[in-house]
């Protein structure tokens, strides 16, 4: 919604193609998440993707 009010969009695939520009160019590649150690999520996923993954118990 932090971008839509900002915008006026003839039709919803002008609305669709902007917003999906909007989060995968700016929101998940730049913007800040303070919750995620102030890094972007596509750089706090690239850091969690270099940890072993856990290891799930195969006791039942």
């Amino acid at each position: 919604m932090e971008r839509v009010w900002q915008r006026q969009y003839a039709n919803h695939a002008e609305a669709k193609a902007d917003i999906t520009d909007d989060i995968v160019g700016f929101y998940n590649c730049k913007r800040l998440n303070s919750v995620l150690g102030n890094l972007p999520p596509a750089a706090y996923e690239r850091e969690m993707a270099k940890n072993a993954p856990i290891v799930v118990s195969e006791i039942t």
